[in-house]
């Protein structure tokens, strides 16, 4: 297994890594809306949903791949009504043809004031591993 740690996403913040790589698959921790300065971007939930997207996109660089090779997502909001808005903002990141499998759950992310909080898995292609 291979620990990925990049100073491009904000820093674990607990005993955990940003993401492990095991065998051929890519499992990133949750992430919420923190800079790498460890400011929390909760201005409002599309920005919120900007910050994690960008941190993801951060780790899964570091690992070797990218949007287009995560095969699932999980979103977790504190509200239901969230969710087109957390919805529309993630759209932006897949074409059509690479959306990954995901779910969505209504629950309280781990750090007040955090909205949403959003964690990925994906493949890396043999050349990658």
């Amino acid at each position: 297994m291979k620990r990925i740690n990049t100073p491009e996403a904000p820093a674990a913040v607990g005993a955990y890594s940003q993401a492990t790589v095991s065998d051929n698959l890519v499992f990133t921790a949750g992430q919420i809306a923190l800079t790498t300065s460890g400011k929390l971007q909760n201005s409002s939930i599309e920005e919120e949903t900007r910050q994690i997207m960008a941190n993801l996109q951060a780790i899964l660089k570091a690992a070797g791949c990218s949007f287009a090779n995560v095969v699932q997502a999980r979103i977790y909001i504190t509200e239901r009504d969230f969710f087109p808005r957390v919805n529309a903002v993630y759209s932006e990141y897949f074409s059509e043809d690479e959306t990954p499998a995901r779910e969505c759950v209504v629950a309280a992310p781990p750090l007040e004031g955090a909205y949403v909080e959003i964690s990925m898995i994906a493949e890396l292609s043999s050349t990658e591993a």
